[in-house]
């Protein structure tokens, strides 16, 4: 049995990158774990009313009982902003949940996703990774977001490259009714995060595994 942490920065993050390879893991019987790294704040320059707040927490969790996760760790970083924050405490933060839950396998954001916030916490999470000090960490993959891993600087060393498929074709129409409660976030035809677009990178990440659906990863670390 596996104990696998997802990360996300952002709310819909999780369900983007491996929505599909979540549910599959709940399914085989896998220990589940989300790590949610930001939202709104009252302090935070964009005004974020209490309602606001409140309205976003329920969706949250709401996306978590979808999956069924077996434990949620909100850290509530300000959105937007984490390129503001001193980078040690977001470390220190990121590694109390990691030594707390002791997961063999992470799903992680890419590292060069054009959204400075992604770049922020890959750096903050990798530093969480280190064997020396997690030896029970056994695999660590990048996942890609649509709307920033594609739009990563177009050169062979901040590119993107999967290496890792999963075949997701039996939980494909569940990733997408989760992906749904994030109304707000979808995006009308034909931009990245409509529905018809999420649908389509699973199909062509599927067609290169030979599977109808299936999500990419990029492998980071394996220990056998």
């Amino acid at each position: 049995m596996n104990n696998v942490l997802c990360i996300a920065v952002h709310a819909d993050d999780e369900t983007l990158g491996c929505g599909g390879t979540i549910l599959k893991h709940k399914a085989q019987g896998d220990v589940i774990n989300w790590l949610l790294l930001t939202g709104p704040t009252l302090e935070h320059p964009n005004h974020f009313t209490q309602q606001h707040i409140d309205e976003r927490s329920k969706r949250v969790q709401r996306v978590a009982d979808a999956y069924g996760y077996d434990s949620l760790e909100y850290l509530a970083l300000p959105t937007q902003l984490l390129h503001t924050l001193d980078l040690r405490d977001i470390i220190k933060r990121v590694s109390e949940v990691i030594k707390r839950i002791k997961p063999n396998v992470i799903y992680m954001m890419f590292a060069n996703d054009v959204h400075s916030d992604h770049r922020v916490a890959f750096d903050a999470v990798y530093s969480c990774t280190k064997s020396f000090r997690y030896p029970f960490i056994e695999r660590i993959y990048m996942m890609e977001t649509l709307s920033e891993t594609e739009f990563a600087l177009a050169t062979p060393a901040r590119t993107f490259i999967p290496n890792v498929y999963v075949d997701i074709t039996e939980f494909m129409e569940r990733k997408m009714e989760i992906m749904a409660l994030y109304a707000k976030e979808v995006m009308e035809e034909p931009y990245p995060r409509s529905l018809s677009s999420i649908k389509a990178l699973a199909r062509l990440r599927g067609s290169r595994a030979g599977v109808m659906y299936a999500e990419a990863f990029q492998l980071l670390f394996e220990r056998r």
